[in-house]
């Protein structure tokens, strides 16, 4: 990239209390200047992603919603398609639409869905990908493909945004030359091929990998690279004084070193100084700009938007 984009930050959060806590959670991420509130989409304990969305959607002014990610299989591409124009609509065009092929064993085997191939996964999202930009478009829409066939619809509502900006989590090489070429958002993960979070995933999360993995994204890409908005997930956020000492007490977890777990990209530790240099070297490594952290690390990222936010 000839510039750096500017930093933005999101929190991903799953569940609440109740309604209230919910729309206290959302106006409280706004307040603090973060960009985006964006919710998994797993069968587990948590609220469905769709209606708590446009609850906080509803509760703020200027914070965008979205899915860290929505999984295809899990609704039809037409079904989903007209709940996220709806939720755009709603919102007066705060949505982003991220998509994902799905991963994570235990709710297909929950859920009776069938746990297809990770090829076939793929390849049927990226036909509900299309459909769903499809009915995004003016006009009817028809589609006939391996795994669906739409004729001559014309989705509505149509989303205020044209269109919205689509984010597509990332782990493997094939995903990730998806992402590349289809995203507006490259959501740069861990593989999750084995289907749960284990030693593998913890293994694909050095930053050896990531400059694997930010190397394919930009061949991938292209002449649309420096299009492209690259973000990162944070697991794991501490303020501490003693960055060292901690990453020695995780370095066991993740089967590292502990200064190789201090570059994970995957996780921030240390002073709020010290998180905003790595940050900054992160995004000048690998390009990424948008940072999403978990719902309890709101209070340790809190001063590092307010000094990194927009610059």
């Amino acid at each position: 990239m000839t510039h750096p984009r500017p930093f933005r930050f999101g929190i991903q959060a799953s569940s609440a209390a109740d309604g209230k806590s919910w729309t206290d959670l959302a106006r409280r991420v706004e307040d603090l200047g973060f960009s985006t509130l964006f919710m998994p989409d797993h069968f587990g304990d948590q609220l469905a992603p769709m209606p708590a969305l446009a609850a906080a959607a509803e509760a703020t002014t200027t914070l965008r919603v979205g899915g860290l990610v929505l999984d295809n299989d899990y609704k039809h591409p037409v079904v989903l398609a007209k709940e996220l124009a709806t939720l755009d609509v709603l919102s007066g065009g705060r949505l982003e639409v991220g998509l994902g092929a799905g991963w994570m064993r235990t709710d297909y085997e929950q859920s009776g869905i069938p746990y297809d191939p990770p090829g076939v996964r793929i390849d049927r999202m990226l036909e509900g990908l299309e459909i769903i930009r499809g009915l995004f478009a003016e006009g009817t829409y028809s589609f006939s493909g391996t795994h669906y066939t739409i004729t001559e619809l014309d989705g509505r509502p149509k989303p205020v945004q044209s269109p919205p900006p689509v984010l597509i989590g990332a782990g493997g090489p094939r995903m990730i030359k998806i992402a590349a070429r289809h995203a507006d958002i490259v959501g740069v993960n861990p593989s999750l091929r084995s289907g749960q979070i284990d030693m593998t995933t913890a293994a694909d999360t050095t930053a050896e990998a990531y400059d694997r993995k930010v190397a394919l994204i930009k061949e991938a890409a292209g002449d649309r690279y420096d299009d492209l908005e690259l973000n990162c997930l944070l697991f794991f956020v501490t303020q501490t004084d003693d960055r060292l000492g901690l990453a020695t007490t995780m370095a066991p977890m993740f089967g590292l070193t502990p200064e190789e777990v201090l570059d994970v990209p995957a996780a921030l530790v240390g002073t709020t100084e010290q998180m905003i240099e790595t940050l900054q070297a992160r995004r000048e490594r690998w390009g990424l700009s948008y940072v999403v952290g978990q719902a309890d690390a709101i209070d340790a990222l809190a001063p590092v938007v307010a000094a990194l936010n927009g610059n």
